[in-house]
């Protein structure tokens, strides 16, 4: 039995599934638009033994597996499909495993050579409506087509302040958040000029909030709150029960979800297998 609307559910199997598969369906479409913004970058996603097993290239961190275990058991045929599907891309293989896939999945990643890399905290909360209206000055907004550019900018602005070297990274990267399906990107804005942009992903009744981010003349002045908020409302507005976002454990962002309502449903680990591990085995 699933939880009454505006209750918030166990952590268990179930919860983990929605929101590993909404996970999952994000970064796949993350490389669908790829493809069509950058005919030749090689992006694609596979489904085996209920994973996705999506390649957005070697250094990519949505280069990895999403849901495995969580659909279908672990076995060894599947592993061996998975690994050669990026081994022959050239990546590395990173299965990023949900606590709830158990023991023997996990000891089974450890007999074939991998080794953990990486801890992450997977947050949820029910999805309400906001209660209050934004403050005055500021305002919210899902962009239009022809405002991708300037999303993008807003956005690759704000990551980029203290690490100017990952500018033209990020600006690609926005170009394609917004070409991807399902996910609205909103900019926040003070007396008109535009500060602050964030994104959604939506899949199956769960919102996948994105990492928001601020250009520095414009911080801690409530963008943050005011996306976070009106993010809400429109998941709320388009049918969605659950909230998620994904977090280092322990991180300014774990604290900023917990203020806003979310808690901690799991702690993941991620598995990496370097092609090189797999031959002495």
């Amino acid at each position: 039995m699933s939880a009454p609307r505006g209750a918030t559910p166990f952590s268990d199997v179930s919860l983990s599934r929605r929101l590993e598969r909404a996970e999952g369906y994000a970064c796949a479409q993350f490389a669908e638009a790829r493809k069509r913004v950058f005919a030749d970058c090689g992006s694609e996603w596979i489904e085996c033994g209920g994973a996705y097993s999506v390649f957005d290239g070697i250094d990519s961190p949505i280069t990895q597996t999403f849901g495995l275990g969580m659909f279908e058991e672990v076995t060894e045929p599947a592993l061996e499909k998975i690994e050669r599907f990026f081994f022959e891309r050239g990546a590395a293989v990173h299965h990023e495993v949900s606590p709830f896939v158990g023991v023997e999945a996990l000891a089974m990643l450890a007999r074939r050579g991998y080794l953990p890399s990486e801890v992450s905290s997977v947050m949820y909360r029910p999805v309400e409506p906001p209660a209050t209206k934004l403050p005055d000055g500021i305002a919210v907004r899902v962009i239009d087509a022809d405002e991708a550019r300037l999303w993008s900018e807003i956005n690759a602005r704000g990551w980029s302040h203290d690490h100017p070297e990952f500018r033209e990274f990020l600006l690609n990267f926005g170009a394609v958040l917004t070409e991807r399906k399902n996910s609205p990107c909103f900019l926040a804005e003070i007396d008109g000029v535009p500060g602050a942009a964030g994104a959604l992903s939506i899949h199956e009744g769960v919102a996948l909030f994105a990492g928001a981010a601020t250009v520095p003349e414009f911080r801690r002045r409530g963008l943050q709150a005011a996306l976070l908020s009106e993010r809400m409302r429109y998941a709320a507005e388009n049918g969605c029960d659950l909230a998620m976002m994904v977090v280092l454990p322990g991180s300014e962002s774990q604290r900023n979800g917990e203020r806003n309502g979310f808690r901690i449903a799991y702690t993941r680990t991620k598995w990496k297998l370097q092609e090189s591990v797999k031959g002495n085995r």
